[in-house]
């Protein structure tokens, strides 16, 4: 379990991201087409798993079009912006911003990724949402970065996430 906070309000997570290393956790998400995507669907390349509460909420939006700007010039990656957010939403709001370099998937049928990867917020207000988080996999499957947003509404370290993917 980690503890993080909201709004400097202590929170627990389910648990803790993989270790560095280690094999990346499967998963199967929810595209916003309604189809299911998973570590196959995205073969030989690079993974940035760009985990958060709410596409609803201003800085998980900025998270989204950082990555969306940054993943344009990486070569054999591509970033996955996942959220309890409805496939319907997220798809609104790429298509609004205009984001095109980011895939969106949704845990809404499959809470198990938010165990799997121990982001899973298990008290406090946003209790049943995604933690904030970063978690890069390179093209064996292997986690190669993690990241724990230790405060909600803070950004990631885009800088430390784009020194790994270099």
């Amino acid at each position: 379990m980690a503890q993080i906070t909201f709004k400097g309000s202590p929170v627990d997570t389910v648990g803790s991201l993989p270790g560095k290393g280690s094999e990346a956790p499967f998963f199967c998400l929810v595209k916003t087409d309604l189809s299911e995507a998973g570590p196959a669907d995205f073969a030989g390349k690079r993974l940035v798993l760009n985990i958060f509460p709410s596409l609803d909420t201003p800085v998980c939006a900025t998270s989204v079009r950082r990555f969306n700007q940054e993943a344009s010039s990486l070569d054999n990656t591509v970033v996955l912006c996942i959220s309890a957010d409805l496939p319907f939403a997220q798809s609104r709001f790429c298509e609004t911003e205009g984001l095109k370099n980011v895939v969106s998937l949704s845990v809404f049928r499959t809470p198990q990724f938010g165990l799997d990867y121990g982001v899973t917020i298990a008290s406090g207000p946003l209790k049943g949402l995604l933690s904030r988080a970063i978690v890069i996999i390179d093209a064996d499957g292997i986690v190669r970065y993690t990241e724990q947003v230790a405060e909600i509404v803070e950004e990631p370290d885009y800088s430390a996430a784009m020194k790994v993917l270099a």
